[in-house]
């Protein structure tokens, strides 16, 4: 400080040394001039004391940022006011130079206070019997804003002394900057940073000349001068600002002509709120892993898709990067909408995946050397104890390769598969990559777990498939730039790479080739799921009730072509197109409308008082189930039901379909075995 204002005194009486003491002057003459010297380094110690509270500019939005550094979101502070720290150099060069020589001229040297402006304004106003120009330097003006008060002659004194204390614990860079955070810009829109979005949607370093006289004239009366308010002395101001700034220098001639013509902006606009469920908790100035531009896309195909849907239905998109493992866009709801519950992260939302795990099975059971690619599985009704898994559109394929039932995802070869190689085992391999799926409490996964009887986050789900691509090495996800999660295998690259070729097809209702991609859907159709990758991106669409109520209609795929969408518009190479696996079993018809009864099989014993699963192939539905000509209760919805035989005996199986197609069969009933009527080597058989 001593240095700083020594160097100011030294400089100030080399300068008017010449004419404040004149040569050969009188005694006095120099005893003023001490007294003088000694009253401005008591005014500065005095000042050092006297230092203005900075609490107002702790009193910040949060400002969030992409990748790049371009502002993502930016939320109101705890007095509803958007008012955030802002650097001289996040401000464009012409603003800081039209600023500084348009407000204060002696800013670079002056100690807070410019004297010579303080005698040039009580000059005019004493000539002119009323206040012709300020005196206020920038350092000045910081002081009124960090404590506005009525304008009265103690308290300019008072904003004088805390300008002088500014300079001397403050550099000028710094003070620039307060003056950048705390501009009062309208309303409750308050710096630079703030008033750049909402007045002109542009970052502060972009602003040309016009948007910088216009933010420079704001300053001076936010309400006299609001182009929205007052448009012809706002334009008028405006423009003084503009000359003025080609009279300095500042701007060109041709610069000056097009900022003339440049309109005052006749709107506020909204502030930047990019996934604000994924970002509202993140601590300002926080650099994501989000590309806002993509982020920006990725919400229009979102809000696209919310227009064809149910005001309860939501929607969930996640881009990732392969190379990072970052988060590149996300959108995690409807933000606001109370009915599609828009304040819940649908990203972090545990979920049934349906049949988004069955590449993972597959995959493992291919490393197991369970299967391979081309070998046969059997896709026929099949009874798992008490669990009947069957097709989403209840028809079976028969036999088919393991390739043709991944990629139509056949719910019973995966049962099968799930069984062969362990429920447990297959829950604790993707433990060990870093995604476990939840349980209930006290539960163990189960052969369910194939088809999606587990809970799992749409970012895990969407790490595995990253993983996929990867090679079968599996990394969280991450969200702040700069982030690296520990790499865990879960596949071999060679099972990751038969996995990758199984799912890379076409999409079914057009869009871009090269894609790997998989469905699922959820039991009782909570949950529509969509996820592929190419050599670059790793994306997914989630389709459901938040609340976890059923989708209304038939919304199966309604998936599918959001995220074929969604990689159209994203770079990356096309994967390499996978030559068809060809069958290794005959060519059988489709079931299609054939009507069949698929159990109990033909010349099956049935046991007297025990239930037995009656199911039925092709056809329509609904389906109507008689026995002995007495129907039997069922669900319409269904191709199955539960019947327990009275007695042994004969019976006459009747099934009939909506188009009248009826299919007959004989079943037979035994008692059951006990000790009552087993005797040495032979068993009484009871007659209906």
């Amino acid at each position: 400080m001593i240095r700083r204002w020594s160097g100011w005194l030294m400089n100030s009486v080399a300068q008017g040394g010449a004419w404040f003491w004149p040569r050969g002057g009188y005694r006095w003459w120099r005893r003023a001039g001490r007294w003088l010297l000694t009253g401005i380094v008591v005014l500065a110690i005095a000042a050092w004391f006297m230092p203005p509270s900075l609490k107002t500019l702790t009193q910040e939005g949060r400002i969030i940022y992409d990748r790049h550094g371009h502002v993502l979101a930016l939320f109101l502070n705890k007095q509803q006011q958007w008012a955030f720290t802002t650097s001289p150099q996040r401000v464009s060069p012409v603003l800081r130079r039209m600023l500084v020589t348009i407000e204060d001229r002696h800013f670079s040297w002056d100690p807070g206070v410019d004297p010579l402006a303080i005698l040039r304004a009580v000059g005019q106003m004493v000539l002119a019997g009323h206040v012709v120009s300020g005196a206020s330097t920038i350092t000045m003006q910081v002081t009124r804003m960090l404590h506005p008060q009525p304008r009265t002659l103690p308290v300019k004194m008072l904003e004088a002394m805390q300008a002088i204390s500014l300079f001397e614990h403050h550099s000028k860079s710094a003070v620039l900057g307060m003056w950048l955070s705390l501009a009062p810009e309208g309303g409750n829109i308050e710096g630079i940073e703030a008033a750049a979005h909402a007045w002109f949607r542009q970052s502060p370093h972009t602003l040309g000349p016009a948007q910088a006289a216009f933010l420079v004239m704001m300053v001076r009366n936010p309400n006299q001068l609001n182009p929205l308010i007052h448009p012809r002395a706002a334009l008028a101001t405006r423009n003084q600002i503009l000359r003025e700034s080609r009279r300095q220098g500042i701007i060109s001639q041709a610069a000056l002509e097009r900022a003339l013509t440049t309109p005052l902006p006749q709107r506020l606009y909204p502030m930047p709120l990019l996934s604000p469920q994924a970002v509202s908790t993140l601590p300002s100035g926080t650099r994501t892993t989000l590309n806002a531009p993509m982020d920006r896309a990725i919400a229009v195909i979102a809000r696209q898709a919310l227009r064809h849907m149910e005001p309860t239905e939501s929607i969930a998109i996640v881009v990732v990067s392969l190379k990072t493992k970052g988060i590149r866009a996300v959108y995690s709801g409807d933000w606001g909408n109370a009915q599609r519950h828009g304040f819940i992260d649908m990203t972090r939302a545990i979920r049934s995946p349906g049949s988004a795990l069955k590449p993972f099975l597959y995959g493992l059971s291919f490393e197991a050397g369970l299967i391979r690619p081309t070998t046969n599985v059997a896709d026929f009704p099949s009874n798992f104890g008490a669990y009947e898994p069957n097709d989403y559109n209840d028809t079976y394929m028969g036999v088919v390769t393991a390739t043709t039932a991944l990629r139509r995802s056949l719910n019973v070869p995966a049962i099968d598969l799930i069984k062969a190689y362990g429920p447990l085992r297959f829950a604790a391999h993707l433990r060990a990559a870093g995604t476990p799926v939840m349980l209930p409490y006290g539960a163990h996964p189960t052969l369910p777990l194939a088809l999606g009887g587990a809970g799992i986050s749409m970012r895990r789900l969407v790490a595995l498939y990253a993983g996929l691509a990867n090679g079968g090495e599996v990394e969280r996800l991450h969200l702040i730039a700069g982030q690296r999660r520990r790499q865990r295998r879960l596949l071999s690259p060679h099972a990751a790479k038969e996995v990758t070729a199984i799912l890379n097809r076409p999409f079914p209702f057009g869009g871009p080739t090269g894609i790997a991609w998989k469905t699922g859907t959820s039991a009782g159709n909570r949950d529509d799921w969509a996820i592929g990758f190419n050599h670059r991106y790793a994306a997914a669409v989630w389709i459901g009730q938040p609340n976890g109520a059923a989708l209304s209609g038939d919304t199966a795929l309604a998936a599918i072509p959001i995220l074929a969408k969604v990689f159209s518009i994203l770079p990356g190479r096309a994967l390499s197109v996978h030559p068809p696996t060809r069958p290794l079993t005959l060519q059988h018809l489709p079931m299609g409308t054939l009507l069949e009864i698929a159990a109990p099989a033909p010349g099956a014993q049935l046991t007297a008082g025990e239930p037995v699963s009656i199911r039925v192939l092709g056809g329509s539905r609904p389906f109507h189930f008689l026995v002995d000509g007495c129907p039997i209760p069922s669900n319409p919805a269904l191709r199955s039901v539960r019947w327990t035989p009275s007695v042994a005996g004969f019976y006459h199986l009747s099934i009939l379909d909506a188009n009248g197609k009826l299919v007959t069969r004989a079943l037979r009933a035994v008692p059951e075995v006990s000790a009552a009527n087993v005797e040495w080597g032979s068993t009484t058989t009871a007659q209906k």
